[in-house]
């Protein structure tokens, strides 16, 4: 199992945290987007740290073209040496109709669809064929050699899906090349109701079973003074009223019983109370999401939680904590 770290950095900064998180001790980097570009600090990553995998973690699809994600992520690819995996997801539909003003249903079928095509490209630029994918919604018929970057002397990137839904999952399982399981999981909806997804698209497309990646996100909460463990503490518990308060994220929470605080959240969240929303987070809530506790329980929690699991566990968590004790953490998980 490989460790990856959230690279949050922008231009200026991500040569730098990218060397840190190399120190620390990660296999590899993601980068969410946010309020920024999810592509361009990894190339600052790949030149400054050649040894780390980089990935998007994710970059949302549907507002790019297929043949624009598929240059992006064929440059850093050449770039890194075949570092690069291409995280993707759907995002939310309030996000896609109205911050970025395009269509988003059916998700899952334009998903695959859309997958299916970024492959088409790579196909066409690895290996020669003839450029002619049509589909529902998205049709690329033409590559003349001016616009061919070439082929690779690695192999294309994978692609990993980032999915909750059973639909959208088994997308993943039938046309990816792995699986971004949402750091807003529980233990009772990934076992008995995510990886059964999955399967059930990787026996469609008849996938072979070790060609595919599962990167976990998992959320921790630890510190190694009593003021440090407050802060993740508090900072998580707001983190997962956020994700609790999106319809999107209902069923990891039904898995657990919380189902019925979901609404609450919701309204809530619309009327700009997020203090009040990170005091419904119970403890019980907070240990069903997250593993918690002093450093040295972290790295056994995360295995008896994933190790069984994930070929790939990206550590999340967004507080500030000296570089050393996830370091330690690191070590321990690699032991």
């Amino acid at each position: 199992m490989l460790i990856d770290g959230p690279l949050y950095a922008q231009l200026a900064n991500a040569a730098t945290e990218s060397r840190r998180l190399q120190q620390t001790g990660y296999d590899g980097v993601y980068t969410l987007e946010g309020s920024g570009d999810p592509f361009l600090p990894l190339a600052i990553a790949a030149e400054h740290c050649p040894g780390l995998t980089i990935a998007t973690g994710i970059a949302v699809a549907f507002p790019r073209n297929p043949s624009h994600i598929a240059y992006q992520a064929w440059d850093l690819q050449r770039f890194s040496s075949g570092k690069f995996m291409l995280g993707i997801g759907s995002q939310v539909r309030a996000h896609i109709e109205r911050r970025f003003g395009v269509d988003f249903d059916p998700p899952a079928r334009r998903m695959r669809e859309y997958i299916l095509a970024v492959k088409a490209f790579f196909d066409c630029w690895q290996n020669g064929s003839v450029l002619d994918f049509q589909g529902e919604y998205y049709r690329h018929t033409l590559m003349t050699p001016m616009f061919n970057p070439g082929p690779l002397e690695s192999c294309p990137p994978p692609i990993l899906l980032g999915a909750v839904g059973p639909r959208m999952t088994a997308v993943a399982g039938e046309v990816a090349d792995g699986l971004i399981v949402h750091p807003f999981n529980t233990q009772p909806f990934l076992r008995e109701q995510q990886l059964p997804a999955l399967e059930r698209g990787r026996e469609s497309a008849d996938s072979k079973a070790g060609d595919y990646i599962l990167q976990v996100g998992a959320i921790c909460v630890t510190g190694t003074t009593e003021e440090e463990y407050q802060v993740a503490e508090t900072t998580v518990k707001g983190l997962l009223a956020f994700y609790a308060s999106t319809l999107a994220y209902l069923p990891p929470m039904a898995a657990v019983g919380y189902e019925d605080l979901q609404p609450e959240l919701n309204r809530l969240s619309k009327q700009g109370r997020w203090d009040e929303m990170t005091l419904l987070i119970d403890d019980d809530f907070l240990k069903a999401f997250a593993v918690c506790g002093e450093p040295a329980t972290i790295a056994p929690q995360l295995l008896d939680r994933y190790g069984g699991i994930a070929t790939r566990l990206s550590i999340y968590a967004p507080y500030a904590l000296p570089d050393q004790t996830w370091g330690g953490i690191i070590a321990a998980l690699k032991e």
